[in-house]
């Protein structure tokens, strides 16, 4: 796999000149991988950096699109599968085999909107709903949608969690061995706040800041939740993006029959999850691994999870939300 496919975000030859001198009044840091610094309150590597004000600037929103947006290895390749099942049930009813989660990985259907460029060829015309997807925080976001009433889904997940699924993900996409040594760094990265799409805090918070002011446009999800209670969850999101269930699917078992056809078991068991790859060229079946709730409690020791512990509950203090 070519090096530079896989570390598209680090390469810095995509930035204008316009940007690097942004760059150079903006605060940076450095983790294991690259150069990092810090726009609207957010760490980006530079070519992100240039992807998310392409979007600011040039991004032509509509009034029913749907950006799902998640801090990375929170969920968001379950949150998309979700969203497409929901969206997508009612053309493939009569035609299951021919469903696109079928054929396609959810990243490959439900396109960033932070990525060089977003592809809009699949799109139907203008009175169809676009669905896209992002880890911009809220407010970088907000910015780029130009005051159009578009909805936003959130999901959110346990920071220990999302930082073992990260370890994991990145030693097999950059195809070292999992070593103690990189989740040590990983964890030190993440506890600083200076680490890529971070601090987890301040990213979680301006979305369940937005979601408390405008409810209407922002739904917050949490991981866990959806895992303990999937039926529940899902009619909630559907309910959201503006297709709930009837009470005929309901009885025929169309909730459960998108809950299975999204479940880990299911994507990661298709031939297009086991073989394709991104346009960056990572491996699709690099996306699924365990999924579970407290996998974290086999990697952390006692004093990495006190740490973490200990920072998450004093930022997110008074806000009402924990995780």
């Amino acid at each position: 796999m070519d090096h530079k496919e896989i570390h598209v975000n680090l390469r810095e030859d995509m930035v204008t000149e316009e940007t690097r001198k942004l760059i150079c009044s903006l605060p940076k840091d450095k983790d294991s991988q690259g150069n990092l610094c810090k726009y609207q309150g957010c760490w980006y590597y530079y070519n992100t950096l240039q992807a998310v004000i392409n979007f600011q600037k040039s991004f032509q929103p509509q009034d029913t699109d749907i950006i799902l947006a998640s801090f990375p290895k929170s969920g968001t390749t379950w949150l998309k599968a979700l969203t497409v099942a929901l969206l997508e049930r009612s053309k493939h009813e009569d035609d299951p085999l021919n469903h696109p989660l079928l054929s396609n990985n959810p990243h490959a259907l439900v396109p960033l909107l932070e990525s060089s460029t977003p592809d809009l060829t699949k799109f139907l015309p203008s009175s169809s709903t676009r669905l896209f997807s992002t880890h911009m925080p809220f407010h970088t976001v907000k910015e780029g949608l130009k005051g159009y009433p578009c909805k936003i889904v959130f999901i959110c997940r346990n920071a220990k969690d999302e930082l073992i699924s990260r370890w994991y993900f990145r030693c097999k996409y950059e195809n070292v061995e999992v070593t103690r040594s990189i989740l040590e760094s990983m964890c030190e990265s993440l506890c600083r706040g200076s680490t890529f799409y971070g601090p987890i805090w301040d990213h979680v918070l301006s979305y369940w800041r937005g979601s408390l002011k405008d409810p209407s446009h922002v739904l917050f999800m949490k991981y866990e939740e959806i895992k303990e209670e999937p039926y529940a969850q899902l009619k909630r999101l559907a309910e959201f993006i503006g297709c709930p269930f009837t009470e005929e699917e309901e009885e025929s078992g169309t909730v459960n029959k998108i809950v299975e056809l999204c479940s880990l078991r299911s994507l990661s068991d298709l031939e297009a999850n086991k073989t394709g790859k991104t346009l960056n060229g990572v491996d699709y079946k690099f996306f699924f691994r365990k999924g579970e709730v407290g996998d974290w409690k086999n990697h952390l020791t006692p004093e990495m999870k006190s740490r973490i512990d200990m920072i998450i509950e004093e930022k997110l203090r008074g806000s009402g939300l924990s995780f």
